[in-house]
């Protein structure tokens, strides 16, 4: 999500954190065999704001605390497991493009990216075991719910009658879930009590539902260059977010139009007609309206975190997100 602005990269110090997110990614993904290096560091040296590493050293700072290089470590291991999954995505789509780069499948081929994507879910394992049981245990259970996610995403491809829960239920398990482990991470590996690092978990399940849906409404909204990726890609492979149900949903006249688009791959033009029904009607209004729940969940949980600038920044992140996606409230 090229763009995004959150209080999160403004709080001092996090210049120097990001840094030590770099250099830590990069010396994750180094290996014996230069080829596989290039593969696995493509999307790594693409770059990213880091957001799952950068979650994890703010909530670790709510207790007044610089993070230690172990925090940055267990927020590494999170942002590998999402780029291995990025690189198993690009194949199951096809996808030419990733960061307004080329897909490591497009350079190297399928086999090539599903054994890369392997590699750094392996990598993230490893990281996670260094930390502890917990930690393994959590990142273990977390990559689960990425796959049952996605899963639940792929039995409802091209299927306009897909339901609502169906859509809640799986950006809450390919996304959210790896945000709220950033956050629980952070707390575990700083030694926060029990009940702060639940507080940061909840916090971090809905900053990521708020993640997802932003991503989702600027698939709709926005164009390609400021993406990263071609717009409309979802509605392009069948994948039907909430602006594009809540569109479905209207029935006569909208809907029935977008209907009789959807179901089967489209073509640039049929994309193009699809993206204008969807953005002259209100379904985007109505899934923006659905993530300020979650944006208000996010800031709710922040009144039990400690007093601290950290805190502070995690209270503004759901809003400001949201707001990148030129949505008011």
């Amino acid at each position: 999500m090229t763009g995004v602005s959150t209080p999160l990269l403004s709080l001092a110090g996090m210049d120097a954190d990001r840094e030590r997110i770099e250099s830590v990614m990069l010396e994750s993904v180094q290996t014996s065999d230069p080829y596989l290096t290039e593969i696995a560091s493509h999307l790594v040296v693409a770059g990213g704001k880091r957001l799952r590493p950068v979650v994890a050293i703010v909530a670790a700072q709510v207790n007044g605390v610089a993070a230690s290089l172990d925090v940055v470590r267990g927020g590494v291991a999170c942002e590998l497991v999402h780029l291995g999954s990025l690189y198993h995505d690009d194949v199951i789509d096809e996808a030419d493009t990733r960061r307004s780069v080329e897909t490591v499948n497009a350079k190297w081929g399928n086999l090539q990216a599903i054994l890369a994507g392997d590699f750094l879910l392996a990598k993230a394992s490893e990281i996670a075991a260094s930390l502890g049981t917990e930690v393994a245990g959590l990142l273990a259970r977390t990559i689960g719910r990425l796959c049952e996610g996605e899963i639940e995403q792929l039995r409802h491809t091209y299927d306009v009658t897909r339901p609502e829960d169906s859509y809640y239920t799986s950006i809450e398990g390919k996304t959210a879930s790896l945000y709220g482990t950033a956050a629980r991470i952070g707390g575990i590996v700083a030694g926060l009590d029990r009940e702060t690092i639940e507080t940061l978990t909840v916090w971090g399940t809905n900053y990521g539902m708020v993640f997802q849906m932003v991503d989702d409404i600027l698939d709709i909204i926005d164009n390609a260059e400021h993406l990263g990726k071609p717009v409309g890609h979802d509605m392009v492979e069948g994948v039907y977010t909430l602006p594009v149900l809540r569109t479905l949903a209207a029935g006569r006249g909208a809907g029935e139009e977008l209907a009789a688009l959807l179901g089967r791959p489209l073509d640039a033009a049929e994309r193009d007609k699809a993206l204008a029904i969807v953005r002259s009607n209100e379904g985007v209004e109505s899934a923006a309206a659905d993530a300020r729940r979650f944006v208000a969940a996010a800031e709710a949980a922040c009144a039990d975190l400690p007093p601290a600038r950290a805190t502070d920044a995690l209270r503004g992140a759901a809003r400001a997100l949201l707001d990148s996606a030129v949505i008011p409230a």
